[in-house]
């Protein structure tokens, strides 16, 4: 029976030897003349190591999420601990240093050894000649480039060998050893000696021990065989013929691998490379942001990141992102059913700084959240609006001090509402018939706002002020609301993105320049370079920013106007004064949306601009309270930590004319006229 059974086992041992021994002995004979391709004809995947996932950086450097189809993350050799290298040279190929490429007595070794137990014992191929392989199957982006790097074939293995043989003509043993330890299996989703030793034991690659180093070598061959958590005897079992062979080569000596062998296994699995934005380690909105914006703007898509290589340098602030957490869960918790959403941008550079809401970013769970609420128009922001028309008014020439006395309810003579003139009502705090537009800005009148709306005869002004400062109207174009005469814009009636109303508000913080918001400052390629475009172009990740959107002049003076909103003064029925930080220069402004749905403060000093709004993004809730009670308090909340221990920015002084400080000129000196004519 023996006799039977060993016959077909020597044939088949010569058809292989014929066909993978052969044609490279004697130093790679015939194959090696003739067939091995030039150092610049091989593959490109085995050009340079394995690309690395794609790393999202904030803007201090630290990580926020990766992309990655596999969780590699690439070392250099000085980063591995020397026992992992002894370890896989000592189980995987113990003449790694000594042959070509290909390693004829360890294949005839490996044959033999298999035969005599029936079984796969030993591999049969060189370290290199694995690295060809794996580098081929995880770069195929093709079934059929799939097929040829896996089939059983002697046309693959003879291939794999003559690639191997040009590979260590290329590249020293030393960078074929650390491409191998960066492109492996490892199990548990980890690709590479850095992700393995962070998924199995929660180290770095360069802190693996002696034990831990043989038992990641052993699973290389056949990860789920050998797997410790779910298989601990056969990773057991398989760790010590590891450490078995490292002896034998004299990597280590027999008071250390008796010390090896006596340890358990001790893993202590960690969760791997954060990947997307549900698993960003901080602002996970952000990211989603961040996402859309590569796709949509610079035409990197999911797959592409995915792929792996990049570094993607954001304008995330992780300390006004924190911050921001905290304070919208501290006035709204997570898992109540209205969302706090707070958003911060950069004046004149339209950089985002955080995207903070009282729910966790693409996760299933309750309290989850995968609609990107501080970009979308769900609901309106109230009478923050009415800082459109006051700069509408500024443009005009009517001046800040400008007076206007309101009935309360006021009748438009302008505009209707189904047909029958628009009437507004004043709140409570606002129930005064005659006001400046400053103090109308700081109580928050309807009425005051509807008659100077009226004054202006048509929302255009304030609409098309809205459009240059950096709102989008999408629900109803800003054509149409002109076109409609839309009495109720003033008011905020208009669905509003909390982003483009921290864009807005910044704009009057720079002083009238406008710049559109972008999450990203720099994508480079795995060689740290700019990415490039279409054409060889770079990408264009500059700030887009449009001088003089808003004319200076009105723009400083509704910042000094507006501060009376918030900062502490001679009236106590300041509508802002929650969001008031000691010793800082802040304006703003308040709003709730008709029936209460939503509340909103929107802030800015000259550094920060930052919209807070409260609402149920789910049905219409009348929110508690108004724009300066939830919304001015997380605004406050938020900014406060940030804002503390900065130096005092302060706003340059308004103008003025607009302000009502002097009056016009041509108006001075008429009146110089007609003095003189008395």
């Amino acid at each position: 029976m023996a006799l039977r059974q060993l016959v077909p086992a020597v044939v088949v041992a010569g058809v292989l030897v014929a066909c993978f021994v052969l044609p490279w002995v004697g130093g790679a004979g015939l194959l090696a003349r003739a067939s091995v391709p030039p150092a610049g004809a091989l593959p490109a995947e085995l050009t340079a190591a394995p690309p690395g996932n794609t790393r999202v950086l904030a803007a201090d450097g630290s990580l926020i999420t990766t992309f990655h189809t596999d969780d590699r993350v690439p070392v250099t050799s000085d980063q591995v601990a020397d026992v992992v290298e002894e370890a896989v040279v000592a189980v995987e190929d113990e003449r790694f240093f000594e042959h070509n490429g290909l390693d004829v007595q360890g294949t005839l070794r490996a044959l033999l050894t298999n035969l005599a137990a029936g079984s796969v014992e030993q591999g049969g191929s060189s370290l290199t000649q694995q690295l060809v392989k794996q580098s081929l199957l995880q770069g195929a982006e093709t079934t059929g480039q799939r097929t040829a790097a896996t089939e059983r074939s002697v046309d693959r293995k003879l291939r794999e060998a003559r690639l191997a043989l040009a590979l260590e003509r290329t590249v020293s043993k030393q960078e074929i050893l650390t491409r191998y330890l960066n492109t492996v299996y490892f199990g548990n989703g980890a690709y590479g000696i850095q992700a393995a030793a962070r998924r199995w034991f929660s180290v770095d690659a360069a802190d693996l021990t002696l034990p831990q180093a043989a038992l990641l070598a052993g699973m290389v061959q056949n990860p789920a065989a050998h797997d410790p958590v779910a298989r601990p005897a056969a990773a057991l079992a398989r760790r010590d013929v590891v450490l078995g062979r490292m002896h034998r080569t004299g990597a280590i000596d027999a008071a250390e691998l008796a010390s090896a062998r006596s340890r358990p296994l001790d893993t202590r699995p960690g969760p791997g490379s954060p990947r997307g934005c549900a698993g960003a380690v901080v602002g996970g909105f952000f990211c989603a942001y961040l996402e859309q914006y590569l796709a949509r703007e610079l035409g990197i898509d999911r797959a592409r990141l995915d792929r792996g290589g990049l570094t993607v340098r954001t304008t995330l602030r992780a300390d006004v992102q924190l911050a921001g957490d905290v304070a919208v869960r501290r006035t709204v918790p997570e898992g109540d059913p209205l969302a706090g959403v707070y958003t911060a941008v950069q004046p004149g550079t339209g950089h985002v700084l955080a995207m903070s809401v009282n729910r966790r970013y693409g996760c299933p769970d309750a309290g989850c959240e995968s609609v990107l609420l501080p970009t979308a128009r769900s609901q309106g922001a109230g009478s923050t609006y009415k800082v459109f028309t006051a700069a509408a008014a500024l443009e005009r020439g009517i001046p800040a001090s400008h007076v206007i006395t309101a009935d309360d309810p006021y009748v438009s003579r302008v505009y209707l509402d189904d047909g029958a003139p628009y009437t507004v009502r004043a709140y409570a705090a606002a129930d005064i018939r005659t006001m400046t537009m400053e103090q109308a800005l700081y109580r928050s009148s309807n009425p005051y706002f509807m008659a100077l709306q009226d004054q202006l005869g048509s929302v255009e002004g304030p609409v098309r002020v809205a459009e240059r400062m950096g709102l989008h109207f999408t629900e109803t174009s800003a054509d149409a609301l002109v076109a409609q005469d839309r009495g109720s814009f003033t008011l905020g009636a208009e669905p509003t993105s909390p982003l483009d109303l921290a864009t807005a508000f910044a704009t009057l913080a720079a002083g009238g320049t406008r710049c559109e918001p972008t999450p990203v400052v720099a994508v480079l390629d795995r060689d740290g370079r700019p990415l490039t475009g279409p054409g060889g172009r770079p990408l264009p990740t500059g700030s887009m920013c449009t001088p003089a959107a808003v004319a200076p002049a009105v723009a400083d003076t509704l910042a000094q106007v507006l501060r009376t909103v918030v900062e502490p003064g001679a009236d106590p029925m300041q509508s802002g004064a929650a969001a008031y930080v000691p010793g800082h220069q802040i304006a703003g402004k308040t709003g709730t949306s008709q029936g209460g749905f939503s509340v909103a403060f929107a802030g800015f000093t000259p550094a920060y601009s930052a919209s807070v709004m409260v609402f149920d993004p789910k049905r219409n809730q009348e929110v508690p309270g108004g724009g300066g009670d939830k919304g001015a308090t997380i605004w406050h909340d938020a900014m406060a930590p940030v804002l503390t221990g900065e130096p005092v920015v302060p706003f340059p002084p308004a103008d003025p004319v607009l302000s009502g400080q002097v009056p016009p000129p041509d108006r001075a000196a008429d009146r110089a006229s007609r003095a003189g004519g008395d």
